[in-house]
This record gives C-alpha cells, sequence and structure tokens, in this order.
C-alpha cells in the first residue's frame, strides 16, 4: 500500500505534465533573429552624409516615431530597437552596412533602406537569406516584384506611375506643349522617362522637342544641359532630377530666363531640403504630386490625424523643419511597419514579419482621403495612388484628382 501511495502522486504529476505539453507548445512564441520577448530589431540604411544627406530626415523621422511607440508600451509589448546607418550616399558602403545589419545586428527585418541603387544591390542578398527588406525608399516598379524577389517590397506609387501622371495633365492641359526632358542616365532616370513618352502615347514623337541625360557624378555639367533644354524652344520642362540636382536645375532654367512649366519628382517636393535653396520664387508654378494630406495650414489642424503628426513632430523630432516632406514619408513608414508587427503578434519569425507586409489594407492618418496602403502575395506596392500638387510660391496647392 505505502509503495502504490508513493507511485500514484508521481505518475499523476506526470500524467498532468503530459496533459499540458501540447497547451503549452502552442502558447510558445516562435522567434526569428531579431526578436525576443522583450525587443524587436529593425535595420535601416540611409545616406546622413554625402550629396543625398537631406534624405537623412527620413531616416531620423522613423527613429523618432519608433521612440513614441516605445514610449506608449512598443508593440505588444516588445521595444523596438531600430539601428540605422550611415551610407554616406555610397551605394558600395549601402550593401557592406545591408550584411552588417544582418550578420552582426542580427535584426528581424531591415525598413526604409534609401536610393534605387543601394537597394537593388542589396536585393540579391536579403533574398538569398530571406530577410525582410520591407517598404524601400525607391519608386521603381522593379521592387514590386514577388515572383523573383519575395522578401522586398516597395512602398509608395512608382516612377511609372508619376510619369503617366504628368503626361496625362499636359495631354488635357497643354495639348500643344513642346516638351524637354531631364533626365539620369540610369534604371530610374529611364523609368519616368519610359512612363512620360508611354503617357503621351502617339503624340509623343512630335511634343518631345529635345532631351538631355545626366550623371549625379557629374552636377557640373548639368547647367550646359538645361541651356540646351531651354534653347529647343520647350515650354514644357521635365526636371527629372532628384535632391540637389533637382535644386541646382530648378535655379539654372530660372536664372537664364525660361519660365516653362515644370515638373519634379515626388522626391525632390520637400519644401525646407530643396525648393528654398533654389528659392522659393524661382519655384513657383512647379508641379508634381503627392499621397498625403496638407499640414502647413492653419485649418489643417482640424484634421485630428494632421494634429497628431504636428504634436508628435514637436514632442519627438523638434529638430527637424516642420517644411519638410521627407518628415511625413518617414512617419508613415514607421507607422506601416508598426501594423506589420502588430499583426504578427507573438509570431515573429521572419516568414511571418513578410506574410503579414503582404497582407495590408490601411488608412494611414497622413495619406489623402482615397489612398490605401494594399499588398497581397502578388502586390508589393503598398501605395498605387497619387494626386497632383502646384507650387505657389509658398506652399503646395492640390490641382487635380
Amino acid at each position: 500500500m505505502k509503495k502504490c501511495t508513493s507511485t500514484y502522486p508521481v505518475f499523476a504529476l506526470a500524467l498532468f505534465a503530459f496533459s499540458l505539453a501540447p497547451l503549452s507548445a502552442m502558447a510558445q512564441q516562435k522567434y526569428d533573429a531579431g526578436a525576443t520577448d522583450a525587443e524587436i530589431k529593425i535595420g535601416n540604411v540611409m545616406p546622413y552624409t554625402g550629396a543625398f544627406s537631406e534624405y537623412g530626415a527620413t531616416g531620423r523621422a522613423e527613429a523618432a516615431y519608433f521612440r513614441m511607440i516605445n514610449d506608449q508600451g512598443g508593440v505588444n509589448g516588445r521595444q523596438i530597437k531600430f539601428i540605422s546607418l550611415d551610407s554616406g550616399s555610397d551605394t558600395n558602403k549601402a550593401v557592406e552596412l545591408a550584411h552588417q545589419l544582418v550578420e552582426q545586428d542580427r535584426v528581424l527585418a531591415t525598413v526604409g533602406i534609401w536610393g534605387t541603387p543601394a537597394n537593388m544591390a542589396i536585393r540579391p542578398y536579403m533574398n538569398e537569406h530571406k530577410v525582410p527588406q520591407l517598404f524601400v525608399a525607391a519608386t521603381d516598379s522593379a521592387f514590386d516584384d514577388p515572383s523573383h524577389y519575395p522578401w522586398t517590397m516597395g512602398f509608395q506609387a512608382s516612377k511609372r506611375t508619376e510619369g503617366l501622371a504628368y503626361a496625362k495633365y499636359i495631354l488635357r492641359n497643354k495639348p500643344g506643349a513642346k516638351v524637354a526632358i531631364l533626365y539620369a542616365r540610369d534604371s530610374s532616370g529611364q523609368e519616368w522617362h519610359l512612363g512620360i513618352r508611354d503617357g503621351l502615347g502617339a503624340k509623343a514623337s512630335a511634343m518631345i522637342v529635345k532631351e538631355a541625360s545626366f550623371e549625379y557624378s557629374d552636377p557640373e555639367a548639368l547647367d550646359a544641359q538645361i541651356v540646351a533644354l531651354k534653347n529647343s524652344g520647350a515650354d514644357v520642362f521635365m526636371n527629372l532630377a532628384v535632391g540637389r540636382l533637382a535644386t541646382r536645375a530648378i535655379s539654372k532654367a530660372y536664372d537664364i530666363g525660361w519660365r516653362p512649366l515644370q515638373f519634379i519628382p515626388n522626391a525632390s517636393l520637400s519644401v525646407a531640403a530643396f525648393l528654398e535653396p533654389a528659392g522659393l520664387n524661382k519655384a513657383a508654378g512647379i508641379i508634381t504630386n503627392a499621397r498625403s494630406k496638407g499640414w502647413l495650414k492653419p485649418e489643417s489642424k482640424q484634421d485630428p490625424a494632421v494634429r497628431a503628426f504636428i504634436e508628435w513632430m514637436e514632442k519627438y523630432n523638434p529638430g527637424a523643419s516642420i517644411r519638410d516632406a521627407n518628415n511625413v514619408y518617414g512617419y508613415e513608414v514607421g507607422e506601416t511597419l508598426v501594423e506589420v508587427l502588430k499583426k504578427c503578434g507573438g509570431d515573429l519569425p521572419r516568414a511571418n514579419v513578410m506574410k503579414q507586409a503582404a497582407s495590408l489594407d490601411l488608412e494611414l492618418g497622413m495619406l489623402r482621403p482615397g489612398i490605401r496602403v494594399t499588398t497581397s502575395p502578388t502586390d508589393y506596392q503598398p501605395i498605387k495612388q497619387l494626386f497632383l500638387i502646384q507650387f505657389d510660391g509658398r506652399e503646395w496647392v492640390p490641382i487635380g484628382n
């Protein structure tokens, strides 16, 4: 009897433990490198210095957004550790830093890495190692290619969409235009260029009177290209330069007395970073595109989402210019990534991060009504719509649907 009574509790305990085993297995949370019960590591590469340093504002905005989220308790109880490294505007260095983020810092995913050349160079490595390369800060349609690169995802509308929208506006509002196109001698410049040509359709050969290409590595050569475009007699100027070269082209065209209807890429729309250095009077009348609500007019603060953005800027990003659109971009990317991580819950292998990123349907507060973030396993272009805006010498004003 003593033997029976002494073994019964042991047997019962073992049986109890066995009965709990499936439940505890189900309760276990799954992680890949970069995720724990307390933390999620997210990597980023930005040009904080060098020729494209103005875009470093985006990385600082993303860091500020994650600080706010951490102050609010993090994502599902986990703090976001945002590791953002400076590429110095050097594509080769960006590739090295991406390797460092994966192999040394062991991030769960990267988000918002800046620039087409850098992201294109990094993409094969990220896909080989199955690390999410999310919401790249580049608008080439090549980043919407889940069948070949299932671990790389774009974010905003593509350069082709931009080009088509500009062409449509010209055909509708200036059908007799003589168009001059300035574009970079790379894949990004070609995509804008082809989007405009396709948008003009059968009229392209008659309407486009001059084209000129340039290299970002040779900014001094840009001035002669602007003069040649002016001398063509064009009254529409497609200034498809990014960053400081867009600024230079705006200023040069004005200084030589050329006053065409001018278009610039969305990437160059920041008033603080690119228009003010050119001269606001020189930028008056320029058209570009946007996806976000206006936030500079006092009446815009009536919108709770705009008010929340401004309050966030004041508290978490006070050193940044409120007139710099790069801050809105970083805010939107940060918000989108947080939604992805929330959807993951406690299941944080990289494959689930990618799965959740590919099943989004979000209405971000700062996006204009009608523009949503939507993805699927066959659609890696989260934002597909845009609207046109024109600079009135002080701020951007919507001019179309």
